[in-house]
């Protein structure tokens, strides 16, 4: 999925939280530089042009003024099949696209999404970057399974399920995961059914939180707000006054 997100200045947006996604992003920044917050008072500028790993807690960033991002984002075992380093070493942070493919190789196609004129240009020259990359990387189909029936069930399946009783593969799906998808198999799924509730929330498909974890396959509201505060640290009911989620919800609608 290709992503163009753009904001004035005077939007005025502070400090702003990511909600995980189960994919991970390779980014542009074209607009001004944005602030990642590694502490409560302390921070990073992002790479200009980066990959976003696996989020699994509170990720914080905060725009210095004009918002412009273009941005392709992976099925979760999609990005894989481009780099040799196991996926699990870009989690909760990002990745300049200097080292995963070189000083120049990076440069040229930074400056060619810079230039071009319009998100379809920049959608051809993306396609164009990955048909010249070499498929060296082979995803197990064990893997590639797995993922489909998460998405497919809406993060609603066990590993049991998705391995067909075969418990003697748990192990064996466990560590391919976290080496090509950066997260375990139960991360994943919680991830998935977490996006499945907080577009119902974004959308006002219901203002009722049991009748959302009931609809996300939550077994109950204390579930659903559990592993909400896991990814995002607050409670759903936080989310909806919280202006550090601006940008979130702007995204999600």
């Amino acid at each position: 999925m290709l992503l163009d997100f753009e904001v004035q200045a005077e939007a005025g947006y502070q400090r702003q939280q990511i909600i995980p996604e189960g994919c991970l992003e390779m980014a542009f920044i074209l607009g001004d530089d944005i602030k990642r917050y590694t502490s409560e008072d302390k921070f990073i500028i992002q790479p200009r042009t980066m990959v976003l790993g696996q989020i699994t807690e509170p990720f914080f960033i905060e725009p210095t003024g004009y918002v412009n991002c273009f941005a392709v984002c992976f099925y979760p075992y999609g990005f894989a099949n481009f780099v040799s380093i196991p996926i699990k070493n870009l989690a909760n942070k990002e990745t300049p696209l200097t080292l995963l493919f070189g000083e120049d190789t990076a440069k040229k196609l930074e400056q060619k999404i810079t230039e071009a004129e319009d998100t379809k240009a920049r959608i051809k020259i993306i396609e164009n970057f990955f048909k010249r990359l070499n498929d060296q990387v082979c995803i197990d189909n064990i893997v590639k399974a797995a993922i489909d029936t998460m998405v497919l069930t809406s993060g609603n399946t066990t590993i049991k399920e998705t391995l067909k009783n075969d418990v003697s593969k748990r192990r064996q799906l466990e560590r391919k995961f976290t080496k090509q998808i950066g997260i375990s198999p139960k991360q994943l799924c919680k991830v998935i059914r977490l996006q499945t509730a907080l577009k119902m929330m974004l959308n006002q498909q219901s203002e009722s939180l049991v009748e959302i974890a009931y609809n996300s396959n939550y077994y109950d509201q204390a579930h659903f707000i559990k592993d909400f505060k896991e990814f995002t640290g607050i409670t759903p009911k936080e989310f909806f006054n919280d202006e550090k989620m601006a940008l979130s919800s702007l995204f999600y609608k």
